[in-house]
């Protein structure tokens, strides 16, 4: 079959398309017929080996798992010993390490039945974003009528938090490049903080903060929270090659000691739970799947070099047969 794959870490040089063998369910597992797959900045973190201290499960001097690819949507291949969630001809949707390929392997409590009305593209796109973006906002329990403040309110998971806060009923605020502001409030943001020339001042107070954006200290953040105000770190991907965010999350914890502010760090998986539900709001129309662009399996290296640059608002997907 056909894969992206890599031996060593590095930037995308280090990818490539090669024919391997097609991967054999194991128990508790099933083969997928992979039709599409998200492009998430784990990917990224995947194939570059960063934070290093990740090396520590992904291996030391390289990577473990050769295949890139985390999403996946398609169709049931074949399952392994003991599953009987899945049958083969069932189509799909969740995580499978390995999707960018045309076979990838997952097991059931990370996949999900695809809703028919969904196309490939959306169902491919939406997983890992989607719950994650669901596990932050109800972590940090957006209420109707607050004010939350979405950070990286463009990116992939940014659009699904902005969309799911506005639809529990809050006023959302959004830090994103000015170029990309119709798109956010397209998701449902009332304001717009063009972070290229505005302060994060302009916001005034607000009762809750949604972080993936992790380029800010601390004290930016409690200077506009409310005096209970609550914040969530979600990602941090400029903040160090060694530790990543893990250094700072840690000790906003420790600052917050004694206050009525709050912080908390972000730990989401993708479930089946997270991903009937968001796939549900997606068939009912609830929730968009807001796709900028589409790529063929052999510009996945393109696909992550332009999901790193956040050269477009949304998800990216990689469509694969």
């Amino acid at each position: 079959m056909r894969a992206i794959v890599q031996d060593e870490y590095g930037d995308t040089e280090v990818l490539r398309l090669d024919e391997i063998e097609v991967p054999r369910p194991k128990p508790g597992t099933v083969l997928i017929r992979v039709k599409a797959a998200g492009v998430n900045m784990a990917d990224w973190h995947l194939m570059t080996g960063l934070p290093k201290i990740a090396r520590l499960a992904l291996g030391f001097s390289r990577p473990k798992g050769r295949v890139r690819g985390e999403d996946v949507a398609g169709i049931v291949e074949a399952v392994g010993d003991g599953v009987t969630e899945f049958a083969v001809g069932d189509e799909v949707l969740g995580a499978a390490s390995g999707s960018f390929a045309d076979f990838a392997v997952g097991a059931p409590k990370t996949l999900a039945r695809k809703p028919a009305s969904l196309s490939w593209s959306d169902a491919g796109a939406l997983p890992m974003a989607a719950s994650t973006a669901l596990s932050a906002v109800n972590k940090i329990g957006v209420i109707a009528g607050e004010r939350v403040l979405v950070s990286g309110a463009a990116g992939g998971v940014g659009s699904f938090v902005v969309q799911l806060a506005a639809a529990a009923g809050a006023e959302v605020i959004a830090v994103c490049s000015g170029g990309k502001a119709d798109f956010v409030r397209s998701m449902g943001a009332t304001t717009v903080i063009d972070y290229t020339t505005t302060g994060i001042s302009e916001a005034g107070d607000v009762d809750a903060v949604i972080d993936f954006a992790g380029n800010r200290q601390l004290k930016e953040w409690r200077s506009i929270l409310s005096p209970a105000g609550r914040l969530l770190f979600g990602g941090a991907e400029n903040a160090g090659d060694v530790f990543g965010g893990l250094g700072s999350q840690f000790t906003a914890g420790i600052a917050l000691l004694g206050s009525k502010q709050s912080a908390s760090n972000l730990i989401a998986l993708t479930r089946t739970a997270e991903l009937d539900q968001v796939a549900a709001m997606v068939a009912e129309g609830t929730l968009r799947v807001p796709i900028a662009r589409s790529y063929e399996l052999a510009e996945v290296p393109q696909a992550i070099a332009d999901l790193r640059a956040a050269r477009y608002p949304g998800k990216l997907v990689v469509g694969v047969s």
